[in-house]
């Protein structure tokens, strides 16, 4: 008998409900970057990037990417890392203690990234799971 064999539904459930909702999230994000381009230049100029608008195109290009690696499977160990990464940045770039100043809101963001992260992490550790996966990686053996 097979591990996955042992393994209860719920596990299958769970997993591909986080994939999913790791995929819905990016989506999104990347719907309004595409929606409105511009005001998401003007944001990240406002952060004090150059070539914002280049930068806002990249990142719904890589939300996009990160979809389709959520929902796929592929590269999803990998996917997650590299998420978790992009994610923490964003939390110190536009949620980070120079927001807080008189802006409790803006810390509650900030703590929220790390909820994510940890998501990210758990999901990359533990693989996109057995079913609807395409289940291709770099780094180990999934």
């Amino acid at each position: 008998m097979t591990s996955n064999a042992l393994e209860p539904k719920w596990h299958t459930i769970a997993i591909l409900t986080g994939r999913l909702i790791f995929a819905a999230v990016f989506l999104m994000a990347a719907g309004f970057k595409y929606a409105d381009m511009e005001a998401t230049a003007g944001y990240i100029a406002a952060a004090g990037f150059p070539f914002s608008y280049f930068l806002a195109w990249l990142a719904a290009i890589f939300e996009c990417v990160l979809v389709f690696c959520f929902l796929a499977g592929a590269l999803f160990s990998e996917a997650s890392l590299i998420a978790g990464v992009y994610v923490i940045f964003l939390a110190f770039v536009f949620h980070g203690p120079s927001h807080w100043t008189g802006n409790q809101v803006e810390f509650g963001f900030f703590v929220n990234h790390f909820t994510f992260l940890a998501g990210l992490l758990f999901a990359a550790a533990k693989g996109p799971g057995r079913v609807l996966s395409l289940r291709h990686t770099i780094i180990g053996k999934t």
